[in-house]
């Protein structure tokens, strides 16, 4: 098992783990200490640590094709990390509630090269927050869970549905798919 070097870590509560990261040899981990870790796969060393969450860290992802060496951080509040230089990039805050799922998603702000440029967070506010990451004012758009059959959005994941018909030549659509606290798994889009 991965084990942080630091002898004064006996409490460190591992309890989310990301995927593996862009070059094949390093993970990251979110913990309930408020920190996140880069880990060695083939050492199983620590590599790296993560420290500005004020809360459990309850989700971690690395970035897709271009941003392979970032790290999408949910918390207390969404955050971005680069792993080159060991630094926050940005902060989002936004939701009322502590964020307990965070994506990176599919979507392109206009002017960008075509890279994706939107993230977004579920939060026990019970509501689903997108930011522009070239940017940390306020969110892009918010979408609201049924207050009295969600009460907070656990996870979330972009997803394609082949329509039953073409409709303007697409025959596939993408929805937004989360699970909320009480029980519901609902399809946005």
């Amino acid at each position: 098992p991965l084990q942080s070097n630091n002898k004064n870590d006996n409490n460190n509560k591992m309890n989310n783990i990301g995927v593996i990261g862009g070059n094949g040899y390093t993970i990251c981990s979110g913990s309930w200490d408020e920190t996140i870790r880069i880990w060695d796969i083939e050492t199983t060393k620590q590599l790296n640590i993560f420290k500005e969450h004020e809360s459990p860290v309850n989700s971690v992802k690395y970035g897709p094709n271009e941003l392979l060496n970032i790290i999408l951080s949910g918390s207390d509040c969404v955050r971005l990390w680069d792993i080159r230089s060991n630094q926050k990039i940005q902060k989002f805050n936004g939701h009322k509630y502590c964020v307990i799922y965070v994506e990176y998603s599919p979507f392109v702000i206009k002017n960008s090269i075509g890279n994706s440029n939107v993230i977004c967070s579920g939060s026990e506010d019970n509501t689903i927050c997108f930011w522009d990451i070239r940017s940390n004012k306020n969110k892009l758009y918010m979408i609201k869970g049924d207050n009295n059959e969600d009460g907070g959005i656990l996870c979330l994941k972009f997803i394609e549905l082949k329509k039953k018909e073409k409709t303007k030549n697409v025959t596939y659509d993408l929805n937004l798919c989360y699970g909320s606290k009480k029980g519901p798994i609902r399809i946005w889009g």
